[in-house]
């Protein structure tokens, strides 16, 4: 079973789009996903609401609600034959929040957008879980995405530039597009929408797919429960 954690403290960094479109790209292969959603926003929770009985499923954990009735380790439990986990993080994670959030990731996803106050929040982002999470570099497990881009205008060429400063790999770059609103107002991720609609949206996606299935170091670890994340 792989764990991805997609974080950045900055809202409206496209975590959540991220999610939703992998959970999508899993359960179309049978993997039976389960998507957690920590987000107070619950926008992967309302995506999954949205999908029909037809659609490959995804199992969603509202991670974010608290049921007195139960202890948080049985309400964050993973179904049996579960593939793959994908964690919706919330914004505004604090530094000493990420260590929990990370330490039984796989891999981690930081999307990026392209502006000034964006690329300031991913160096801070980064540096924390460098510094503070303790995720090394050298186990790839720890991946940019640089999200909703504009190519060929001055603000993609900074944010490449300094994006080739943090020696971590630029795992996928997906351009600014309307078929991802459009996917997630319906319910469906990318994949699931007819496919001469999409332009060359999904060929972006398979550098991404293609470094989630290259082993990490963690991947050698013994296999642990997702922790009980204590955040609202």
């Amino acid at each position: 079973m792989q764990r991805i954690v997609v974080l950045n403290p900055k809202g409206g960094s496209g975590k959540t789009t991220i999610a939703i479109n992998l959970a999508s790209h899993f359960a179309l292969r049978g993997e039976r996903p389960v998507l957690m959603d920590f987000d107070p926003q619950g926008s992967s929770a309302h995506w999954v609401a949205k999908r029909q009985k037809t659609q490959a499923r995804i199992h969603l954990i509202k991670a974010f609600e608290r049921d007195p009735r139960v202890t948080r380790t049985f309400q964050l439990r993973i179904p049996e034959g579960t593939g793959r986990v994908i964690v919706d993080t919330p914004a505004a994670v604090e530094a000493h929040e990420m260590p929990e959030l990370t330490r039984t990731a796989d891999k981690i996803l930081v999307p990026v957008l392209p502006s000034d106050i964006d690329i300031h929040a991913c160096s801070r982002c980064v540096q924390n879980l460098l510094l503070v999470a303790k995720v090394r570099r050298h186990d790839n497990r720890l991946g940019i995405i640089a999200n909703r881009v504009r190519v060929n205008t001055l603000i993609y060429g900074a944010l490449s530039r300094f994006l080739g400063t943090l020696g971590i790999p630029i795992v996928a770059t997906l351009r600014d597009s309307q078929n991802y609103i459009s996917a997630a107002e319906l319910g469906l991720g990318l994949e699931e929408m007819k496919p001469y609609n999409l332009g060359g949206d999904l060929a972006a996606w398979q550098p991404l797919l293609d470094w989630l299935e290259m082993p990490s170091a963690r991947s050698c670890a013994p296999a642990t429960m997702v922790p009980s994340v204590r955040l609202a």
